[in-house]
């Protein structure tokens, strides 16, 4: 029997990673140019890190998590989101201790759900987080950082939704709200919201069973419980956004699937994507370091799904950037194989991010032909008796018309650059 790939776990077949390469490099450079910093993070973590960050009345804790106890009878989880290790990351090493950070992150994460077109059980996240920034200019270059991958990438589609979830207390008095608005419906919830309602009845606004859309419609609004502070940074914020020409849309029941978040949450949704909407979402989680155990800490970050991402690039227009040699070097009989290699290696040395590939294997001259066409090549460098003896090799175009020409071969590296634009 073969063997098979685990269900919603999927490999990322070379046609395509060339993609994911181009787009993860365009995160990389956007947000290191907002001066954030790499850092690098476990898959697995202690299970109780996620209990005591995510919330233990969530889908993701509840149903969803990857866990398993060690030898050592230790529970442990591979991650399913990024921002809790990022922040037990700071508090481990020391990174919060007066000290403010900007750092980025990317890999898998996994979580046990349903897969469909979008969502999968191994999936990949670009993170960014700015801990120990306590005012909404942050939340602005959160936002502005991510808009300007869009238009880097020309990735149109994409709607910026926004929402202030206030702070403890003003939710306390809007978690009451909700008590009282839902529990005169309670006969017409699901199950699910009628679990929540009395552990965390913010989770039902979150609800995505049809049925229950009426209901959350006619729910309390959070802006209208905010506390002054968290109206004035909301204010503020917007303001910063208008003032750089952002368009967006207050969305009042945008609350964000996780317990840590408070004042700012945002999203980026399309529709381009059929039902999974989010493409790109994050907010503020001031409370988080200090749950953790680190001292208080304000924080915000947001987080990109890469196949999401992947796929709306696609859907844009955006061309896939397969991964290709520039340079395909064909060799003919034995004395030509053992100087192409030399050659392709001294290339190498002088052409600085420049592809080559070297036929390998051997094989006739119309069979290496067909090797170096199929590779993408935009050029094949032919080598055989006669060119050695005049020291010489054959440079032929394979996307385009035009004829092959002979280059010494003291020459060659000069010219593949001209030819390649890398002068």
């Amino acid at each position: 029997m073969k063997p098979r790939a685990i269900r919603g776990m999927n490999d990322i077949l070379p046609d395509v990673s060339g993609t994911w390469q181009h787009l993860e490099a365009v995160l990389e450079e956007i947000a290191e140019s907002y001066g954030y910093r790499e850092i690098r993070l476990p898959i697995l973590e202690h299970t109780e890190l996620f209990r005591r960050s995510i919330g233990e009345v969530t889908d993701i804790v509840e149903k969803e998590m990857y866990s398993f106890e060690d030898r050592n009878g230790e529970s442990l989880t591979l991650r399913p989101e990024a921002t809790a290790g990022m922040v037990r990351a700071g508090i481990t090493n020391g990174l919060l201790h007066n000290q403010r950070q900007k750092l980025w992150t990317t890999g898998p994460m996994f979580r046990y759900e349903k897969p469909q077109k979008g969502r999968y059980r191994q999936f990949h996240q670009f993170d960014v987080e700015a801990l120990g920034y306590a005012g909404p200019d942050i939340d602005a270059e959160m936002i502005l950082m991510s808009a300007r991958i869009w238009r880097a990438l020309g990735i149109s589609r994409l709607e910026l939704e926004i929402n202030s979830l206030g702070d403890a207390e003003s939710r306390g008095h809007y978690r009451e709200a909700l008590v009282a608005h839902f529990s005169g419906v309670k006969n017409d919830l699901d199950q699910d919201s009628i679990r929540r309602l009395d552990q965390n009845p913010l989770r039902i606004l979150d609800s995505k069973n049809p049925d229950m859309q009426p209901i959350v419609a006619a729910a309390p609004v959070m802006l209208d419980y905010l506390d002054d502070a968290s109206r004035d940074h909301f204010e503020t914020l917007r303001g910063l956004l208008d003032a750089a020409g952002a368009t967006y849309r207050v969305n009042p029941r945008l609350v964000r699937g996780l317990d840590y978040y408070n004042r700012t949450v945002f999203e980026w949704v399309t529709d381009a994507l059929g039902s999974q909407g989010a493409v790109c979402s994050g907010g503020r989680y001031d409370g988080l370091v200090e749950k953790l155990g680190g001292r208080p800490t304000p924080a915000i970050g947001w987080a990109m799904g890469i196949e999401r991402f992947v796929a709306l690039y696609e859907v844009c227009g955006g061309e896939t950037a397969a991964s290709r040699p520039d340079v395909y070097v064909a060799a003919l009989g034995d004395a030509a194989e053992r100087e192409a290699f030399a050659l392709v290696e001294r290339l190498r040395d002088e052409l600085d991010g420049i592809r080559l590939e070297l036929n390998l294997g051997g094989g006739s001259f119309k069979s290496q032909m067909k090797r170096a066409d199929k590779s993408g090549a935009e050029y094949a460098l032919l080598l055989g008796e006669k060119e050695l003896a005049e020291a010489k090799a054959g440079l032929k175009p394979l996307r385009s018309q035009d004829e092959q020409v002979p280059v010494a071969l003291d020459e060659l590296a000069r010219v593949l650059a001209e030819k390649l634009g890398r002068t």
